[in-house]
């Protein structure tokens, strides 16, 4: 895999971990953890992209 493929990939996660975010958010039984691991998932991918970006 290239490193452009793993980057649309790793975008690609990212968005559909926004989605979940922004569902959670909004429902009433979910939990702070459950929050801060699909954030912390979230901003992982994020560094990841960044760094893939700088490097690439």
């Amino acid at each position: 895999m290239s490193i452009r493929e793993h980057l649309t990939e790793l975008e690609r996660r990212h968005a559909i971990l926004e989605r979940e975010l922004e569902t959670a958010r909004h429902h009433p039984s979910i939990d702070d953890i459950e929050l801060r691991n699909l954030k912390r998932q979230k901003l992982k991918l994020k560094d990841e992209i960044s760094r893939l970006r700088v490097t690439g």
